[in-house]
């Protein structure tokens, strides 16, 4: 596990030096006060100041706002924290995204590193100095110490609010990006107030509640029936087959909510086929804007890229493979450099652009991806530990969720740009299974991935 992670850490210098930034290791930006390497004992005891959890049955109150809005760190190395940040939130998720979509190679998947990267650091918040390390190395912000004895901790509030700062980058208010985050504690536990406070830095709205486990098919109906509540009806039936021995359950939501910066035809749109795999074909309405748009074609790997506007700097890199191409082959190659090389090699270009209307969930299981990157042992599971969680011992983290919610429509901010100069159009037809990216265009973090098999499903 060290070793993997390791080289994670080596991909991501060496990422940051290919885009051409002054290097500046990313655990001096996000480092946690006086830089001191903090010594782990075997048992590791902690002072956890804790708060008592609203009982989920209660009428719902607004818990009290335990950030620390003083900004006392001011605005210092605010771009560079948020360019590195986006750097290795992107890393992190092109690598999650690979392992997550070789389980679903069949289906439509969505995913968003935007939104597991802040689940991490809000989980990290919680753990003991020994589960740090392997944290701190996986998210890419860890400092090698002399001794394995002790370790340099990060500021995981500040990391978390750089991530919020990245998120307000998204100039709405057409478009739209909200974070939710829910936690649930067994009844005879209390939570620390550093945790609760983390969890909304990471958010625009945070619960904490706690849930009676010992009848888990009660808690389970009880949990996901708030869940549903609290997120106006978005997000239903996260967390199944609950256990009574359950302590902690952990999830966040993350809903984007587009519009295109050019708007497609609506007279335009048709019924199409779709080529889902060489025995399947589906009709899907296929929108349809002609007009000036940056797009390339990589004939290395066999697929043509398009750009989309959304807002004044968000947008939507489509990779579409050439006829016969493998998404599958595209995907195993996607790197932070190949997004970075694809976006400076994009050429203006008179397109008449085919894509299906379609809107997309997903639900990323983090225990089980951690799993399949054989780091879950470590970061949730038999070897991790969560001392600055909670006061109650043995107390572990059960069930861990991402929710992803990506909505977009026809319209659009600007009307559409008819040209009368006797072009003829360049025709491309997304008639097939594709990939695409949502890329905040100032700090280039990615927020979502995804890629389309069936947009009839």
């Amino acid at each position: 596990m060290r070793e993997a992670v390791l080289s994670l850490v080596l991909v991501s210098c060496l990422a940051l030096s290919l885009a051409n930034r002054v290097y500046v290791h990313p655990f001096g930006l996000f480092a946690l006060g006086n830089i001191s390497c903090e010594v782990i004992q075997s048992n590791e005891p902690e002072q956890v100041e804790v708060v008592k959890a609203t009982p989920i049955g209660l009428q719902d109150n607004t818990a009290p706002d335990l950030r620390d809005l003083s900004n006392s760190n001011g605005m210092e190395n605010s771009t560079q924290r948020k360019d590195v940040l986006a750097e290795l939130q992107n890393i992190l998720g092109l690598r999650m995204y690979k392992v997550l979509t070789n389980s679903q190679k069949d289906s439509n998947t969505l995913y968003s590193p935007v939104n597991v990267f802040g689940t991490l650091v809000t989980l990290y918040l919680g753990a003991s100095k020994k589960t740090a390390v392997p944290y701190q190395q996986l998210l890419g912000i860890y400092k090698e110490t002399e001794t394995e004895n002790c370790v340099y901790l990060i500021d995981g509030h500040m990391v978390l609010r750089t991530l919020q700062e990245i998120n307000a980058l998204i100039d709405g208010p057409r478009d739209e990006l909200r974070t939710l985050v829910w936690s649930f504690i067994t009844e005879d536990g209390e939570i620390s107030k550093d945790f609760v406070r983390g969890a909304q830095d990471f958010s625009d709205a945070s619960y904490t509640r706690s849930v009676d486990f010992t009848k888990p098919e009660d808690a389970e109906k009880e949990v996901n029936s708030f869940i549903q509540k609290t997120s106006d009806g978005d997000i239903k039936e996260i967390f199944q087959n609950l256990s009574s021995t359950t302590n902690f359950l952990f999830a966040s939501s993350v809903h984007f909510k587009g519009n295109w910066r050019t708007a497609f035809q609506p007279e335009a749109t048709s019924m199409q086929d779709f080529k889902v795999d060489e025995e399947t074909t589906v009709s899907v309405p296929l929108m349809t804007h002609t007009g000036e748009y940056k797009y390339l074609n990589d004939k290395g790997r066999k697929c043509t890229v398009v750009k989309l506007g959304l807002s004044m700097r968000t947008y939507m890199l489509l990779v579409l493979p050439y006829e016969g191409a493998s998404l599958q082959d595209i995907e195993s190659q996607l790197q932070t450099e190949v997004l970075s090389k694809w976006y400076q090699h994009l050429k203006e270009g008179y397109l008449e652009l085919s894509l299906p209307k379609f809107s997309l969930t997903g639900l990323t299981d983090l225990k089980s991806l951690l799993t399949d990157m054989n780091v879950e042992e470590y970061l949730l599971g038999s070897k991790a530990q969560f001392q600055r969680l909670s006061n109650k011992e043995k107390f572990t983290v059960d069930k861990v969720f991402s929710k992803v919610v990506f909505e977009m429509s026809e319209e659009g901010s600007q009307v559409s740009n008819k040209t009368e100069d006797g072009r003829v159009p360049l025709k491309l037809t997304v008639n097939r299974p594709f990939l695409f990216a949502i890329v905040e265009g100032n700090s280039n973090a990615i927020l979502m991935l995804g890629k389309i098999i069936n947009p009839a499903v």
